[in-house]
């Protein structure tokens, strides 16, 4: 059974810029703005006023504007797959505690919003599902600066992987020894399961079990890092939050950077979202 995590989501308190910064500093593209030689966009390229969608070519960013109740953040992620019947079958019959719930018309991105058994949300959509549209189900080349994993922080995570693994065929990759996470990947993508615990935040800001950071491919680990200081010198809107600039966040870092051995470079995107570049 074939499947493939096709989006991540932000809640955003600036969503159009969000996607403006992960366009600048990323190459990601929305469908908007892959229509612009030299003609307008379709109303059906047009971004919506309810998110901006843009994509690496293989998946989607979807960035959506902060409502009440909501916390700005990394959210939740998307899995595609070829039937969406048998995954639902399959999740019944081995993890019955396991709800979903169909998704309004108007997400480009997903049929069904379920659950593994830590409570951890995620999308599942069919490629013939009427309501993928747009990044969603549209195709182009990868860009060289690409998303090639993303972490959730769980509090059972041998349950959770053995949970993604059974029910959608992920593959378990190899990981060193005593290295508590575990590495699922789609053939492209790593999702990157690590354990949740209390204690990992002594001397800083609690962060609840959820989605961690997105780390992105990059070609070459030097330049990057000068072009993101060079945008934002030009543009101080675009210009990453401040990374381990106190003591609280030196701990923060401190705890990131012996979590996910994925991670060459940390870094945050405009609103403090933990994201990682990293060389092939």
């Amino acid at each position: 059974m074939s499947a493939k995590m096709n989006h991540l989501a932000i809640i955003s308190e600036q969503y159009e810029r969000s996607a403006k910064f992960y366009e600048t500093i990323f190459g990601m593209r929305s469908s908007a703005s892959r229509s612009m030689a030299g003609k307008a966009p379709t109303a059906r390229e047009k971004r919506p006023a309810f998110a901006a969608t843009v994509g690496d070519g293989y998946v989607g960013l979807n960035i959506n504007p902060r409502r009440p109740g909501r916390a700005a953040r990394f959210e939740h992620f998307g899995i595609q797959v070829d039937d969406a019947e048998a995954i639902f079958a399959r999740m019944a019959q081995k993890y019955p505690r396991v709800k979903w719930l169909k998704r309004p018309s108007n997400r480009p991105f997903a049929g069904i919003t379920t659950h593994d058994p830590d409570g951890n949300v995620f999308d599942i959509s069919q490629n013939d599902m009427a309501n993928r549209k747009d990044i969603y189900a549209e195709q182009h080349a990868l860009h060289p600066r690409h998303i090639s994993h993303f972490a959730i922080r769980t509090m059972n995570p041998d349950t959770i992987a053995e949970f993604y693994r059974t029910i959608f065929d992920f593959e378990l990759r190899n990981k060193q020894a005593g290295d508590p996470n575990h590495y699922l990947s789609d053939g492209h993508i790593t999702l990157v399961v690590m354990p949740w615990d209390i204690t990992d935040y002594d001397g800083t800001g609690i962060a609840p079990a959820s989605m961690d950071h997105v780390g992105f491919t990059v070609e070459n680990l030097a330049d990057f890092k000068d072009y993101v200081k060079m945008i934002g010198d030009e543009n101080p809107f675009l210009q990453p939050m401040p990374l381990g600039a106190n003591g609280e966040g030196r701990r923060r870092l401190a705890l990131w950077q012996r979590s996910c051995p994925l991670c060459q470079h940390h870094m945050t995107d405009m609103e403090g979202n933990m994201i990682s570049a990293s060389e092939a």
